[in-house]
């Protein structure tokens, strides 16, 4: 199930995206994600054992912080998932159109919102995907991961290409491209939230949990490594980023350099299988969220009302969609996943602060894990793209601003009852 998270829109389109940034150094930064990763997973896990409700830091927040704090890390929450629906639908546009056989990229976006329209409807049917089709789907995308790796080998190893990859070369470290990459490759590992979340379905979780989210996120690395090192030494770190930026395709780009033909296909196969179960599961997610906080009050009360089956939010989905699409209409991979960047980590720094706040009964793991948690999401945060952090400030501060408009307008219907 962690792999199942993970390995999705990240592999697919943002190892092409951070290259941009990291240039040759995108293996080494893929490896400081993991790290950041691992000391955000080991908070979710110790918060998931102590108090294992639905939610995550949204009642994490308000549980041990303050209501505005857990209110923040929902908006943070929505933003951010929303921010990686809408890369996941452009990635899959941009695969789905190399299957077709066509090259006309302005169709990529018409192509993401017909996606995220569809898939939406199917959520309002009720339609959500069994436990084998989620298998089923991340071992399609496993396995074209496995055969990218295995067929790149050759095209990677010859001399021409070799060079391409000259890892740790001096002259090619730009420290603010380097810190940019890390923060980008991070949000491609933040599916271990999802491990966090089983806290009551898990034989002994206090020791379980951690190891899978550990295992999970060492097995991911070695993935995203692997792909990232073949697609550089293969095409080169500049290309892969054109290819991210122009066909939001760019493994499918880096297989047509491989002497095996119709391994693109392979490829791209496994990226709309991919990304489509991801838009899927995070419109479900990101709809029961939107839920939870309209029941609060925090989000308007009508996006918690439920259709007659008594089983879909059908308000939060409309919503959620509605979200999603809005962020497709910019069209641009980079945009939509710095976004998602800037406020996945903010979300990640509240989940360490909460952590922080535990009795020395409910520890499992020393307080300097979610310092240093929380010190590398604050300090990597504002290494994206200076517009989409103040974006985000601002987007920040403007839920707060509803969120005690809100409270205001709550106490104001319960005086005149």
């Amino acid at each position: 199930m962690g792999l199942g998270s993970i390995v999705g829109t990240g592999i697919f389109v943002s190892v092409g995206t951070a290259a941009g940034s990291a240039g040759s150094w995108l293996v080494t930064a893929i490896g400081v994600a993991s790290l950041v990763a691992g000391l955000n997973g080991l908070s979710s896990a110790q918060l998931a054992a102590a108090h294992p409700v639905s939610g995550g830091t949204y009642e994490y927040g308000y549980r041990w912080l303050h209501p505005s704090l857990g209110f923040t890390a929902g908006w943070m929450f929505l933003c951010a998932k929303s921010a990686s629906a809408a890369t996941a639908a452009l990635g899959f546009a941009g695969y789905g159109l190399n299957v077709l056989g066509l090259t006309a990229t302005e169709w990529r976006v018409p192509l993401a919102l017909a996606a995220v329209i569809l898939v939406t409807g199917f959520v309002l049917g009720g339609l959500r995907w069994s436990k084998a089709f989620n298998a089923a789907v991340v071992s399609v995308t496993l396995l074209s991961l496995a055969i990218f790796v295995a067929a790149g080998l050759p095209a990677a190893l010859r001399p021409q290409t070799r060079e391409l990859a000259r890892f740790g070369s001096p002259p090619e470290f730009a420290p603010g491209g380097f810190l940019e990459a890390c923060a980008l490759m991070f949000v491609a590992y933040t599916g271990y939230g999802r491990i966090a979340t089983l806290g009551e379905e898990v034989r002994e979780p206090r020791r379980n949990i951690p190891a899978a989210i550990i295992l999970t996120l060492m097995a991911s690395l070695l993935l995203y490594a692997a792909v990232a090192w073949v697609s550089i030494a293969t095409l080169g770190a500049d290309a892969l980023h054109r290819a991210a930026q122009q066909e939001a395709a760019p493994l499918e780009v880096v297989a047509r350099r491989f002497d095996i033909p119709g391994i693109d296909l392979v490829i791209a196969i496994g990226a709309v299988t991919s990304m489509l179960g991801v838009l899927l599961n995070l419109v479900l997610g990101l709809s029961r969220v939107a839920l939870a906080m309209g029941r609060r009050g925090d989000l308007p009360t009508c996006l918690a009302a439920i259709d007659r089956s008594g089983s879909t939010p059908f308000a939060a989905v409309i919503g959620v969609g509605l979200a999603i699409a809005t962020l497709v209409l910019s069209g641009d991979v980079k945009t939509t996943w710095s976004f998602s960047a800037f406020t996945v980590l903010v979300y990640y720094a509240l989940t360490n602060f909460a952590a922080l706040q535990l009795r020395e009964p409910d520890r499992q793991f020393p307080r300097v894990v979610a310092w240093m948690g929380l010190l590398s999401c604050l300090f990597l945060a504002f290494w994206v793209d200076r517009f989409v952090w103040i974006l985000g400030l601002g987007i920040i501060a403007a839920g707060l601003v509803w969120q005690q408009f809100s409270k205001l307008l709550f106490a104001a219907r319960k005086m005149e009852n």
